[in-house]
Formats: C-alpha cells, structure tokens, sequence
C-alpha cells in the first residue's frame, strides 16, 4: 500500500510529463543487435535519433548494420532512395553519454545486467534537469527493479522490441509498480508511430512474449536432447504444423544462446519452477562458445550469408 508522500511524489513525477507532451528526439543506448535495430525505425518514422555505445568501434558496426539494413530494402522495393538518405540523416552517433543530453525518451539497450541498467539510468538522470522517458528494452527483467534508485520512477517503462527490429511489430510496453498512464500512453504512441503494434502488460518475470517463447525454445532443446529429432525437424514441425514464422531453436540461435540461457536462469529463479530449469544442451553450448550466429554456430552453422 502506498503512504501519502509515496503518492506525492508519484503526483509530482507524473505532473512532469504532462499527457500529451510529444517525443521527438530518442537516444539509444547500446548500438548492438537490438540497439541499432531500435535507433533504424525511429530514424525512419522522423525521430531524431542520439545512437550511443560505449566505444567507436560498437557504434560503427551498429551504424554498419542499419546501413545494410536499409540497403537490403531498397534492393527489394520495401525502402525508397529518399527512405533511406532521410533515415540516416535522423540519426547522429556518439560515444559520450553527454551528447545524448536533451532527449524527450531514452531507449536503453545494454547487456542484461539489473545494475548496469540501474547505472544506465542513474546516468542519464544526472545528465538532464528537464523531463524525460526512460524505457529499457528488457526482455525480462523486472521494470520496477531497475526503477530502483531513480529519481523518478513514474517515468520509467519498458519497450520490448523483437528481433530483427526493422521488420518485428511487436512491442511490449511494460509497466512498472510505479509507471504512471502518461508515460505508458506516450510509450504507446512511441510504438505507434514506429509502425508497430503495441500491447501492455503488467511487469512480471519474463512478461508475455519471454515467458511463452522461452518455454518454447527450452522444449524443443530439451527435445533435441532426448533425441526425438534434429534441430532442423523441430523448427519444421513449428513453422508448417504451427505457421510460426522461424521454429524455436533457430530464433534462439538469432538471439543468441547465451541470451536466452541468462532469461531462462533468471526465470527459474523467480517464478520457481522447472520449466524454465536450462536444459543441460544450452550450459554446454554456451560453455563452447557456440552462442549462435553471432559467433558462427549455436543449434545451427552459419555463415555471413545467412
């Protein structure tokens, strides 16, 4: 139950975003897989996009990749010339935090650490006076843990975006214990405007999307395991028997094996039970270095065609 002053200062932290108040400059926090995904559709739905990592080098190759991204468009017909010059014009990249100073909503894509996170957010606090969005693309972390700490947890929010970014619709808008409406309703406009279909949900371990598909994912190794079939026979029996789009084990290749082996830890240990207990396929990969196709070969061999 809340007391009087918690509920003052929830009045005073939402009365700082008002309804309605519009978000034109993102900053992106963290260039990798999921960050310059994030920074690529709000560029092309007229944000100005800040896109931040932590050395020249991240950023290049996050900027590599958006490129490429918008290069492969055009070569389909999905992105115009126009598209895509104006796309990259929206966007500007730093390595200093500083330069990120002024955003109406910071997107944070770093590693799945809570108290990295937690620094992620302290920083940008530190660095602006007037009010902003903070919004973690966690996949499964709890919102209102990272919000501790904060100066105003009111404007804390998950956004969940889906890999790979540009061509994924969903995103999840996570609301923590102290997430007021505003923020959730500009979160949801944010989504929008990205082109993408919103939905809310409540913060609990693993939300919606985590909780069912690592479920899935953690199945079918289990299966693999067992020996019922081959990785490739599974993701079949999935696509075609289900009509999912891309089977489990190779989502969790895309992903990334040691991704998926943090949420799965982390999900046993909150929700206690052994569904999510990571099958012992996943701690030898991982172990091996074999971590998907970021690194070549996870349940799958890859090569830069792919």
């Amino acid at each position: 139950m809340s007391t009087p002053q918690d509920d003052n200062t929830q009045g005073r932290a939402a009365g700082e975003w008002a309804a309605g108040s519009p978000v034109e400059t993102v900053a992106v926090l963290g260039a990798g897989t999921m960050g310059h995904g994030i920074a690529q559709v709000a560029a092309a739905c007229g944000f100005k996009v800040v896109l931040r990592d932590i050395s020249d080098e991240l950023v290049s190759k996050g900027m590599r990749a958006i490129e490429s991204n918008l290069a492969k468009g055009f070569e389909r017909g999905k992105v115009t010339e126009e598209e895509r010059e104006r796309s990259l014009s929206n966007i500007r990249t730093t390595t200093r935090l500083e330069d990120t100073t002024g955003a109406d909503l910071y997107v944070e894509a770093v590693p799945e650490r809570l108290e990295l996170k937690r620094e992620t957010l302290r920083a940008v606090e530190g660095l602006n006076s007037k009010p902003f969005i903070f919004a973690t693309n966690t996949s499964s972390l709890s919102i209102t843990e990272i919000a501790e700490g904060s100066r105003c947890p009111a404007r804390v929010v998950g956004l969940h975006f889906f890999n790979p970014v540009h061509i994924m619709r969903l995103v999840e808008v996570v609301v923590g214990r102290a997430t007021v409406p505003e923020v959730v309703e500009a979160a949801r406009a944010v989504a929008v405007r990205m082109k993408k279909e919103p939905i809310v949900v409540r913060d609990v371990p693993g939300f919606a999307s985590s909780r069912l598909g690592v479920a899935l994912g953690l199945e079918a190794m289990r299966m693999v395991e067992e020996g019922v079939a081959d990785a490739k026979s599974i993701d079949t029996a999935m696509e075609l028997g289900y009509n999912h789009p891309m089977g489990p084990l190779r989502l969790t290749d895309l992903v990334g094996l040691d991704v998926r082996l943090h949420i799965a830890e982390y999900l046993h240990d909150r929700l206690g039970t052994e569904r999510f207990s990571p099958p012992d396929i996943l701690r030898r990969l991982v172990a091996e270095g074999k971590l998907g196709r970021k690194t070549g070969e996870g349940f799958y061999k890859w090569d830069e065609r792919q």
